[in-house]
């Protein structure tokens, strides 16, 4: 089978979004797939949905037109404030928007109008992270603004924590963020359908409170994909963490010194090497690099060592293993890695354990 691949398990990935769903459904959470990660593969969209997670979002309206073309059977989010030259693909395409920029919301308004629908947005709040969000002190004066707006709908409030800035979510934020939805429903007679507490960093949150409070969604990838929460990267009970593996190819397994020999200067990506002596070890050379993958996000699956990396080669100690040329060697991957290899058009994608 053709290298380098990634070998992609559908029962594993609905097995944890099924767990998920039902985790955070028993406090009264619903949850929203994200597919970013994932570049919005319509296969693996569609698994989710055949697991019940009927809402997908992502942050790239390519990803969401990628679905929707495909005929994926589930409402589109768009989960970062439009970018303004793609507003009309965004009314077009996506049922929901989070947004943070009143002009862009007007925007989104004279295209929804135009082409007589109406488009959700979900107000996001700054509660840390530092990333998108109005300041709670200008929630008030926007949501008054946006709700006048023909073709709008103000569906819900929402914050992002844990991505820009590393901030946890914790009793304190979440509590913020119910009681700013509770003081604008109260306000202006509303009932938001989303407030959308943050992640897959909301898991220990989660298991610890007491409280939700207002809390009734969370927007899930990481911890689908991978069974991790993403505070600590600590595996999540009950789920699997090896969904996706990649898979390389040995292309030269020689024995050679374990420190280079020469002047040292910069390597190809301006970095001046740094290695251990072992004396004489077994390298072997895998088909795969940097352009592929982020190496460093890589975890052997059997007991090698990750030397290094260039562009289109990783060089491994195979230690006690006799890899040889044309063998097959397995790494599980993190969020990093998963995404530079999704992303890659020169890993191939392959499915297994069909539903």
């Amino acid at each position: 089978m053709k290298t380098p691949r990634i070998e992609i398990d559908f029962a594993k990935i609905a097995h944890n979004a099924k767990k998920l769903k039902e985790l955070y459904g028993s406090k009264g959470i619903g949850v929203i797939g994200v597919t970013k990660v994932v570049c919005g593969d319509p296969e693996i969209a569609d698994v989710l949905i055949k697991s019940g997670i009927n809402t997908l979002a992502d942050s790239r309206m390519v990803n969401i037109r990628r679905m929707y073309e495909a005929g994926v059977q589930a409402s589109f989010v768009l989960l970062r404030t439009p970018i303004p030259s793609q507003i009309e693909s965004v009314v077009r395409y996506t049922d929901i928007s989070f947004n943070s920029e009143l002009s862009v919301i007007k925007k989104l308004s004279e295209f929804a109008v135009k082409n007589n629908t109406t488009h959700k947005i979900v107000l996001m709040v700054e509660l840390g992270d530092l990333r998108e969000g109005l300041m709670p002190s200008d929630l008030e004066d926007t949501v008054k603004e946006v709700i006048e707006l023909k073709g709008i709908e103000l569906a819900g409030i929402g914050t992002n924590l844990a991505c820009f800035g590393g901030i946890k979510p914790d009793d304190e934020k979440m509590g913020h963020l119910s009681s700013l939805a509770r003081d604008v429903e109260e306000r202006f007679d509303l009932t938001l359908e989303f407030v959308s507490g943050g992640n897959s960093a909301n898991y220990n949150w989660f298991m610890s409170t007491e409280d939700i409070g207002r809390i009734n969604n969370l927007r899930i990838g990481e911890s689908i994909y991978l069974g991790r929460e993403t505070l600590y990267r600590n595996p999540i009970p009950r789920l699997f963490t090896n969904a996706f593996a990649l898979v390389a190819e040995v292309i030269e397994s020689k024995i050679k010194p374990s420190v280079p020999y020469g002047e040292v200067f910069q390597d190809a990506f301006g970095n001046i090497p740094e290695f251990k002596d072992h004396g004489q070890i077994r390298r072997a050379i895998l088909g795969v690099g940097l352009q592929d993958v982020l190496v460093s996000g890589l975890t052997p699956r059997s007991d090698i060592d990750i030397l290094g990396a260039s562009s289109d080669h990783i060089v491994v100690n195979a230690k006690q293993i006799d890899l040889k040329v044309g063998s097959e060697v397995d790494f599980d991957l993190n969020y990093g890695a998963l995404l530079s290899a999704m992303t890659s058009p020169y890993v191939i994608k392959k499915y297994v354990n069909y539903l």
